[in-house]
């Protein structure tokens, strides 16, 4: 049987095609709908993690396009006996619609990601990262993901973009050149957030530059140090990545500090040692519960050399504690009449005898 130039048979595939869209769209839409939720639901459930709770829901929107897109492309290309299934319109029409929903999935999942992460570093109370440094990644991200996209739709439809990409990277490249910078105090400044070597209130010391003080702020492109005179010393970020970092807050306040001190030759070493032992562990603000040390160390040129050593609750107390043991150790030292030597030289004038 033969109608409009179709075969019975050909009549039976093209209603069975319009039955599958037509399902597809109002039952198969509901149930597949339904289907991606509870999969979803059940992924999420069987996991600790709270990530999928943010990946998992927005890629349901993309996937169930693409089971929608995947099965009207089948129902259409199953027609090949009609010629508009043949036309290349088809073909490159759901190139573009999978490579669209393709790209719209990495963009709900890069964005949901990074959502979820602002929220975790907000709940720890790393709010520079989250308002700074995220938001900058994830545009970056989606820069090249959208990037790569026009490429390949360009390539696609034969549109040259060889000249593009080259006119793209030198530009790229002639910007960096110029802004090498402030890119670089950019990156390093991600780089410091991301890793997290001191967090603002801690106390830093930049040995290269020799400044040392609490952190303010830490931002792209510099971070800033308020030092104990009330100095603002602004360090860009790719400085402080180069040089090494004591920080002398971490992982927590107490802090063991330490000096040298001379006594004469002569000098009984034990007795020196009891001395100076109880007079720092007398003096206001050294841990009692820590150790105090004086170690004989070497022998000076005029003094025989002992280091001290003792623990403070916190690093905010060095100075005021270095006076403090400086005195009580001049005092003990008097009071026991053990001598605190300080540098000597003889010098000797040998005359020539006159019969030379």
């Amino acid at each position: 049987m033969n109608f409009l130039g179709l075969e019975s048979s050909e009549w039976i595939d093209i209603g069975i095609s319009v039955t599958v869209l037509i399902l597809l769209l109002t039952i198969g839409r509901k149930i597949l709908a339904v289907s991606l939720s509870k999969l979803i639901n059940h992924i999420i459930g069987r996991t600790e993690t709270k990530l999928d709770d943010s990946l998992l829901p927005a890629a349901k929107g993309p996937l169930f396009l693409l089971i929608i897109t995947a099965t009207t492309q089948w129902s259409i290309n199953r027609l090949n006996f009609l010629s508009i299934a043949l036309l290349p319109f088809w073909k490159q029409f759901f190139f573009v619609l999978y490579l669209t929903l393709i790209v719209s999935l990495i963009w709900r999942t890069v964005s949901a990601f990074f959502d979820w992460y602002t929220t975790r570093l907000s709940e720890n109370s790393d709010l520079k990262l989250a308002t700074q440094a995220v938001p900058l990644l994830r545009r970056i991200i989606l820069s090249i993901v959208a990037g790569i996209a026009i490429i390949i739709v360009l390539g696609r439809f034969n549109v040259d973009v060889s000249a593009l990409v080259t006119t793209m990277g030198i530009g790229s490249l002639a910007i960096a050149l110029a802004a090498q910078a402030a890119l670089s105090d950019t990156i390093s400044g991600i780089l410091i957030m991301i890793d997290r070597p001191f967090r603002i209130g801690d106390r830093i010391e930049i040995r290269d530059l020799n400044t040392w003080g609490n952190v303010v702020d830490i931002g792209l492109r510099s971070t800033r140090i308020q030092t104990l005179d009330n100095r603002t010393v602004i360090v860009p970020n790719s400085i402080i990545e180069k040089s090494l970092v004591v920080n002398h807050s971490f992982p927590d306040t107490h802090y063991r500090i330490q000096m040298e001190v001379g006594v004469a030759y002569g000098t009984d070493l034990d007795f020196a040692r009891k001395t100076l032992v109880a007079a720092i562990k007398n003096v206001e603000g050294v841990q009692k519960h820590k150790p105090v040390d004086a170690l004989f160390l070497n022998f000076g040129d005029s003094a025989l050399i002992f280091r001290l050593r003792w623990w403070i609750e916190s690093y905010t107390d060095t100075r005021p504690m270095f006076d403090r043991v400086n005195t009580a150790v001049y005092n003990a030292l008097r009071s026991a009449n053990i001598l605190i030597p300080f540098p000597q030289r003889e010098i000797r004038i040998i005359e020539e005898s006159q019969d030379k």
